[in-house]
């Protein structure tokens, strides 16, 4: 029995080792021999950048609070009245630095993970071309990272699942579909208008736009997307602001292995804000199936994805947990992109009077005194010209991400090889005298006058949507949405820029105003 006893205590010994030089080897080869192969295997395809240290890679340098141009270091500063729109500096210094080192291809590193730089849009356009939507991938960080906010819903899918949800989706953003929602839009945007002048009669004249617009974009989204009560959509839109502040807001180590472990509270955070949010969509989900065989009718997006589930077919891949992700990817972009867009408008109209008078004029010729109709939207050919010189100035979605999911020969001395991460700086093609000349930081919608691209050297320089077969799908119901509620505020309201606010733009998953945007308004 003792030679037993003693056989197993050895043994257990022995499987205690055998574990803990296996974590070891995990955490040698995680923290070392991984990243050391592919900084190697990048270096032979003749890619470059800054150089790493390992297991932090380039985030050491990246936290550096530090301007490149001395014209960016107002922003953010209390009683500070100067508003510039040359922000990639102040946004991403870091890349900022490198561009003047390295150019405008590079590799940098986010912990362990190797990310290719680009601001280039002829190498964009080649990529294009060689790569099809269904071969793109996303890093494979961000989709862990990301997971509680998007799961694998179309932004985060790829392959096969991103044609699939892709399929099922698009009918949901049709030209009939969209009609149906715009009286919804006009009914909850002037109920805010309506909000307002009570409180300017309250003497209230000074409103956070920015706050009041997100939140009326989030009720927009809630009744034509979901079909669910104000109170309901509410709840949704707080949980997913507080997810996205605890992601985004915070100093992470995003890349680096075991990363999440050096923020527990954190991470638990948001965990549970992401199991609270997936709770409420799988009871509007339920709700919304004992309903839906009474009616033939779905236009919103949750609806044509249940009728089509019920009918079978195709949408019959899509699992509960499927439903789930793409409602918390629609309920974020749906409404963020939209009430930014429409904010950083508001600033600019603020601080341009003259075309804030303009627009007032083409609404009074093409609109008039009737009843907004989804027709007469396309006559508003200047705020056409304003919403695309905003995403240029201001574009919500700041950068785009995709992995190479087999190696691209993009020249003769030129690949990228399987696997590689890529960030696609927008701001910065956005921002490059290179491509729209001097005045690339002024406000002048008139440069989309007679030109879809508004003057840029290269196409692909302009993205405020992404680019290629995964190009934004409801870019349709932003142009609607922003066009309706604009054209009600310009018709009601004049405003002028409150001497409280402070320039501040930040990233935050999207491109924000970091203290608001007060404005002070005058009935009209």
């Amino acid at each position: 029995m003792e030679l037993i006893g003693s056989f197993q205590f050895f043994f257990f010994i022995f499987m205690a080792s055998m574990a803990l030089l296996y974590m070891c080897c995990s955490l040698i080869y995680s923290f070392w021999v991984s990243p050391v192969l592919a900084y190697r295997k990048l270096k032979k395809y003749g890619l470059n950048g800054p150089s790493p240290s390992f297991p932090l890679g380039n985030l050491t340098e990246m936290k550096k609070k530090i301007n490149v141009k001395s014209s960016s270091s107002s922003f953010g500063q209390p009683n500070s009245n100067i508003i510039t729109h040359d922000i990639h500096s102040t946004l991403f210094p870091y890349f900022a630095r490198w561009q003047s080192s390295h150019g405008k291809m590079f590799v940098y590193w986010l912990g362990t993970e190797p990310f290719l730089y680009i601001a280039d849009p002829e190498l964009l356009k080649k990529l294009s071309t060689e790569v099809t939507a269904k071969n793109w991938g996303k890093p494979a960080v961000f989709r862990r990272d990301r997971a509680a906010m998007f799961g694998n819903g179309l932004v985060m899918s790829e392959g096969d699942d991103w044609v699939r949800h892709r399929h099922v989706i698009t009918p949901a953003f049709n030209p009939t579909n969209l009609k149906a929602m715009a009286s919804l839009m006009v009914e909850t945007t002037t109920e805010m208008l309506d909000n307002w002048r009570v409180l300017i009669d309250s003497g209230s004249q000074e409103i956070d736009i920015e706050r009041e617009i997100t939140a009326t974009a989030g009720e927009i989204i809630a009744k034509t997307s979901f079909g669910i009560s104000y109170q309901s959509g509410r709840l949704v839109y707080e949980k997913l602001r507080a997810l996205q502040m605890t992601l985004f807001k915070t100093s992470r180590f995003v890349g680096v292995p075991f990363g999440k472990m050096m923020h527990p509270k954190k991470t638990l955070e948001a965990r549970r804000l992401g199991q609270e949010i997936n709770q409420l969509f799988l009871s509007i989900i339920s709700a919304r199936k004992k309903s839906i065989r009474e009616s033939t009718q779905q236009h919103d997006l949750l609806g044509i994805l249940l009728k089509q589930s019920e009918q079978g077919g195709f949408t019959k891949a899509l699992t509960t947990q499927d439903l789930v992700d793409e409602c918390k990817t629609f309920f974020f972009g749906g409404h963020e992109t939209t009430a930014l867009a429409i904010t950083w408008t508001m600033l600019l109209l603020a601080t341009h009077q003259d075309w804030q008078d303009q627009l007032r004029e083409e609404i009074r010729e093409v609109v008039g005194d009737k009843e907004i109709d989804v027709n007469m939207l396309a006559g508003l050919k200047k705020m056409g010209w304003v919403m695309n010189e905003v995403f240029r100035l201001y574009p919500s979605a700041p950068n785009a991400q995709r992995q190479a999911k087999g190696d691209i020969q993009v020249s003769d001395d030129l690949a990228i090889p399987s696997g590689t991460n890529m960030w696609i700086d927008i701001v910065a093609m956005h921002h490059d005298p290179a491509l729209w000349g001097d005045d690339v930081n002024e406000f002048k919608p008139e440069r989309f006058k007679d030109d879809i691209h508004g003057g840029c050297k290269h196409k692909m320089g302009y993205l405020p949507f992404g680019f290629g077969g995964r190009m934004c799908i409801g870019r349709n119901l932003t142009f609607l949405e922003y066009k309706i509620v604009l054209t009600l505020i310009l018709s009601k309201f004049s405003f002028t820029i409150s001497p409280t606010y402070c320039h501040s733009p930040s990233v935050v998953l999207s491109l924000r105003p970091s203290n608001g945007l007060p404005l002070v308004l005058h009935p009209l």
